[in-house]
């Protein structure tokens, strides 16, 4: 089971390693973490996806909000939430491969963001599902260098 905490965190330096410890200490598991500043620059956002079984995610919310740098947690699962991660990915390329690339880009929505004669890198903002299933386009080529963001999420609209 997997679930999303949205963090608010006071903007200050050792905060995100005060929180990473919380996990580390408790044997939590980290699936991803991404940290940013919100439109208040005293203010950051982890969003942290974690697994683990019900007990066990319960304890990290609680144990989060413990936290004195902590402001305010929200827990959601992946059904309430829409979330993208974004994926930049270097691949050496050739004559014979080269219209392949191009064609999976166009057909999973991503973008070539430059290009050298022999090397390519493509950029894609996508669920982190569809980053998986893109990134399986590419097992018979040279992957060169490849990072990700880690998911970003935030809760659907819902409209009352």
């Amino acid at each position: 089971m997997k679930r999303i905490y949205s963090v608010l965190v006071e903007n200050r330096a050792g905060v995100l390693c005060k929180v990473a410890g919380l996990f580390w200490r408790r044997c939590f598991n980290i699936d991803s973490l991404a940290v940013g500043e919100t439109d208040d620059h005293t203010v950051s956002n982890m969003v942290i996806v974690s697994s683990g079984d019900r007990r066990t995610l319960e304890q990290i919310e609680k144990q989060l909000n413990k936290k004195l740098d902590v402001i305010k947690v929200k827990t959601f699962d992946e059904t309430q939430a829409l979330s993208r991660e974004l994926m930049l990915m270097k691949v050496k390329y050739n004559r014979n491969n080269r219209r392949d690339i191009m064609e999976n880009c166009t057909i999973m929505g991503a973008q070539i963001v430059d290009m050298s004669n022999s090397l390519m890198t493509i950029q894609i903002c996508d669920t982190p599902e569809r980053v998986d299933m893109f990134l399986n386009t590419f097992k018979t080529i040279s992957i060169v260098e490849l990072t990700r963001t880690g998911t970003l999420a935030v809760t659907k609209c819902s409209e009352a």
